[in-house]
């Protein structure tokens, strides 16, 4: 019995020794630019039977496949525009890495291969979260957001790309940067259908990127990643309608891309509140906001290009034009001690004209393999004017306190230079280097208002009304220059440390000049100086910091210590009307901490300290009263000192190529010392607060204070997998947010508490091109607690749930429709808290190659859009409620511009955006 045992023990081992599995490795690569190639097809079929495997290679071209038995196989690789490749390999149990396989491109069109296998949706390689575009299915006409939205934790929120919680803030398609910051813009002009991968993580500064030392400053980005055969070609769309109420939209963008070189062109003008172009006219998101009625007209070029393979080049140009008609209504409930408290109400109209000129540039010369410059301008024009009127009033139990009536009109100009400078000099020992850098930034404000306000204060007695009026004309010149510069030098330690010593040296100036004219009858002018809100002020911040730090390196470990000393010196100079001066000097020790651990090739998790200093404002520093609104005073305070900040934060990444679940978790928390919150001072009776100027009863001045006690703590966490049973992407996400704020009303300390609980999911649909849908529900709790005043704690509900569907039903008939409902709860009693927006269209597309359409839309079918906000601060609770844009039907018509490189054209179009 024990002699059959071990012959069948051996037995078994014997033939799992013979049927090993084997895993096959390498990297599917364009033999022209040696790029690698995402969304491949990498077959392993067995030569001995009919048998074969298949996968989808990953964002970089990177494949892995496992064959459940030895022997002879053969390896086919195919992508769409390019030559099949195939080989013979000998599997004998061990694993096997082919290396790069290159393609070669051909001019016609292949037969795709079908196989059985899915493309891996996403990986977490270090720091980076990828995802492949080819995992998730979009409609033939969607653009690059439609596409990102898609994926695990990208969201839209609030109107920003959000990326695992926190704002996307640049975007780059292939490595280089796409529309400067303008997120959206990016998003909105590019095509889904050239996308191969989606890259997110966090882009390092400038500085730490050429020194290769981390500063700690970084950028939540996207990088869009094009397909190789859609890097020639000429793409995009153009989109024209009219509707109802004369309601009109006329928008392209095109795209001119020859490799390296590439042009995107972009126009825009419509009144629907459409502020960048879209291909979805039934958009909900940013590219349409749901405050006012809005006129834009847009117009905007990027460019991106190599030169002598030495010189990057990347520029963009937008010029904006922005009518925006709002009317609000306003409630504002006071913390005081007293429960009796004070509520304020308002209701204002304006008419506020923005045109803006905004050009940025990045110029990269990689002069040789040791020498590297970088040069960074930035240039904006911004021309604002505005009309409006708003009557306010405030109410206590005991009844009405003051009201205002105010009309003002102002014009606005500000203009902004910015310029950095990077240099780096690698010497010939690895990890030696010498690098300096110069910031130059120059900003300046000319400001012109006229204001008329009619105030009545009740006196709290008898009742007797206290009238006054406001006359006056307000110019304010405001210039700033700061600069900045500074050296450091890398030395390695060791076999995986370095050692880096900087020193850096600026200085922030500003001058202010804010006068107010009373309007004087005898000679029908603004001739009377209102000396007590006018002032004449200048500001001086200059910081000296020398830093030391030291970085260990390695494939799965890596640590970063830095300790930094920084003395800064703060100087105010008032000229007008007081001549006085404030001199502050802060002697700082700043240190950070980064700690990054490789788990394995999906997962990481990593640590981040950081220490910083803010310096106030000079509009904080600047002692001089702001009557904007006769109630609500408010000044600055030039003896503020600069806050410090103490940042944590613990962020975990992991995703599974094999089964396509991914998962992200951070928890941070910031602790501000001397922070600038607000001092607001209640008049329980009239209080002369500066020479002439009486405080009546019931208004208010605020004016910014150091205080301690901000604390601000973080969470948040996202899971997403495949449903194969529906074909589909399900995402689950959650946070809490907690926030600890000081203030000061009539000098006794309020902390206001806040709590936020959001849970969200989505489902977004992967059956095909011709059914999109997406569904989501975001759900919050807030609790609101205010120290001074137990009886304003409040807390509140809100739920967002959208449905978004495409479908193409029959012989290019397109139905859509967009639905986002918004529930509200414990909001002000006066609000409509809840509504149902409803969007849809019916369309044909026309054409031979169906690159046309016309379609018949409706935008708030129910007539129900609405869009209220709420506000907590430190001294109040405030409830927003502002007009918008309601129902309205059009007639647009879209047209796809589709041209590729040569052998690719209109006519290939319906087989290359499967691909």
């Amino acid at each position: 019995m024990i002699r059959h045992f071990i012959f069948l023990f051996f037995l078994f081992f014997t033939l799992k020794a013979y049927t090993q599995n084997s895993e096959v490795q390498g990297t599917v690569r364009s033999a022209d630019d040696r790029t690698g190639l995402p969304g491949a097809t990498v077959i392993l079929e067995r030569n001995t039977d009919a048998t074969n495997q298949g996968v989808v290679t990953n964002i970089n071209g990177e494949f892995r496949i496992t064959a459940q038995d030895t022997g002879q196989y053969t390896l086919k690789v195919q992508f769409v525009g390019f030559e099949p490749v195939s080989k013979i390999i000998q599997l004998t149990g061990n694993p096997v890495n082919v290396g790069d396989i290159l393609l070669f491109e051909e001019t016609t069109t292949l037969q795709d291969v079908e196989i059985v296998a899915k493309a891996i949706a996403g990986e977490q390689k270090g720091d980076t979260t990828q995802f492949n575009a080819s995992a998730f299915k979009t409609a033939p006409d969607a653009n690059a957001q439609e596409l990102v939205e898609k994926m695990p934790g990208i969201v839209m929120q609030d109107g920003k790309v959000q990326a695992q919680g926190e704002d996307v803030q640049q975007i780059f398609i292939d490595g280089k940067p796409f529309f400067g910051e303008d997120v959206n813009a990016a998003l909105q002009n590019l095509p889904a259908d050239v996308i191969a991968g989606i890259q997110v993580y966090d882009q390092k500064s400038d500085k730490a990127l050429l020194s290769g030392i981390d500063d700690g400053e970084r950028i939540r980005t996207i990088n869009i990643v094009t397909k190789p055969n859609r890097r020639k070609g000429q793409f995009g769309k153009a989109t024209a309608g009219y509707g109802t109420d004369s309601r009109y939209m006329a928008g392209a963008s095109v795209n001119l891309f020859n490799e390296d070189r590439r042009i995107t062109l972009t126009g825009l003008s419509n009144n629907i509140n459409t502020l960048n172009y879209s291909s979805d006219p039934n958009s909900q998101e940013d590219s349409r906001t749901q405050e006012g009625i809005i006129t834009t007209h847009t117009l905007g070029m990027n460019f991106i290009d190599t030169w002598n393979e030495k010189i990057d080049i990347s520029g963009s140009y937008f010029y904006t034009h922005r009518t925006t008609e709002s009317n609000q209504t306003k409630i504002r409930d006071f913390v005081l001690s007293s429960d009796s408290g004070q509520v304020y109400t308002e209701n204002n109209t304006s008419t506020e004209v923005n045109a803006r000129h905004q050009v940025d540039m990045r110029f990269d010369y990689k002069i040789n393999e040791n020498n590297r410059l970088l040069i960074r301008p930035s240039v904006s024009l911004k021309e604002n004017t505005v009309s409006s009127y708003f009557l306010g009033n405030t109410n206590s139990v005991s009844g009405p306190i003051n009201q205002t009536e105010n009309t003002s009109n102002s014009d606005n100009f500000d203009y902004d230079f910015y310029n950095r400078m990077y240099y780096s000099h690698k010497f010939n020992k690895a990890g030696r280097s010498l690098n300096l850098r110069s910031h130059t930034a120059y900003h300046t404000n000319e400001d012109d208002s006229y204001r008329l306000a009619d105030n009545v204060f009740y006196n709290a007695q008898d009742r007797n009304e206290v009238l006054n009026q406001l006359n006056q004309y307000t110019r304010l010149d405001r210039a700033g220059f700061d600069w900045e510069s500074g050296v450091s030098y890398t030395e390695p330690v060791g076999k995986h440390g370095n050692v880096e010593i900087e020193y850096e040296i600026g200085n922030t100036f500003n001058d202010s000049d804010k006068r107010t004219f009373n309007y004087e009858e005898l000679t029908d002018d603004f001739s009377l100086l209102d000396t007590a809100i006018s002032n004449t002020f200048e500001s001086r911040y200059l910081t000296q910091e020398t830093e030391l730090g030291y970085q260990y390196n390695t494939e799965k470990f890596r640590i970063q210590v830095e300790a930094e000393y920084q003395h800064a010196r703060l100087l105010n100079d008032q000229e007008f009307p007081k001549v006085y001066d404030i001199e502050r000097t802060f002697r700082s020790i700043l240190p950070s901490a980064r700690i990054d651990y490789k788990i394995s090739d999906n997962k990481n998790i990593e640590f981040n300290y950081r220490t910083w200093t803010q310096e106030p404002s000079v509009g904080q520093l600047q002692d001089v009263i702001d009557n904007s609104n006769p109630l609500h005073l408010s000044t600055g305070n030039p003896a503020l000192d600069q806050s410090f900040n103490n940042w944590i934060r613990t962020r975990f990444k992991s995703s599974n190529p094999e089964t396509n679940q991914s998962f992200y978790a951070s928890v941070q928390t910031n602790i501000v010392g001397n922070y600038v919150s607000n001092s607001t001072f209640i008049a329980e009776e009239p209080t002369e607060i500066a020479d002439g100027i009486i405080l009546q009863e019931g208004s208010q001045l605020s004016r910014p204070v150091n205080l301690d006690g901000y604390f601000e703590l973080r969470s948040y966490f996202n899971y997403g997998q495949p449903v194969d049973l529906i074909s589909s992407n399900i995402n689950f996400s959650g946070s809490i947010r907690y926030s600890k704020k000081p203030g000061l009303i009539n000098d006794e300390i309020n902390i206001a508490n806040a709590s936020r609980f959001r849970l969200g999911t989505s489902i977004s649909s992967n059956i095909s091109e011709q059914v999109d849908f997406t569904i989501s529900t975001r759900a919050s709790y807030n609790i609101v607690e205010n120290s001074l005043r137990p009886a304003l704690n409040n807390n509140f509900f809100n739920q967002s749930t959208r449905l978004r569907y495409n479908w193409i039903l029959w012989e290019g008939l397109v139905y859509r429709t967009d639905l986002n409902h918004q529930l509200n709860s414990g909001l002000s009693a006066d609000f409509d808290n809840s509504f149902l927006m409803w969007n849809m269209s019916i369309g044909k597309k026309l054409f031979k190659n169906q690159l046309g359409e016309l379609s018949l839309n409706v935008y708030d079918l129910l007539k129900q859009n609405n869009n209220i906000r709420r506000n907590i601060t430190e001294a109040f609770v405030e409830d927003i409620q502002s007009n918008v844009l309601q129902r309205y039907f059009m007639l647009t018509f879209t047209y796809n511009i589709r041209h590729f490189n040569e052998g690719t054209d209109e006519h290939d179009y319906e087989e290359l955006y499967r691909n």
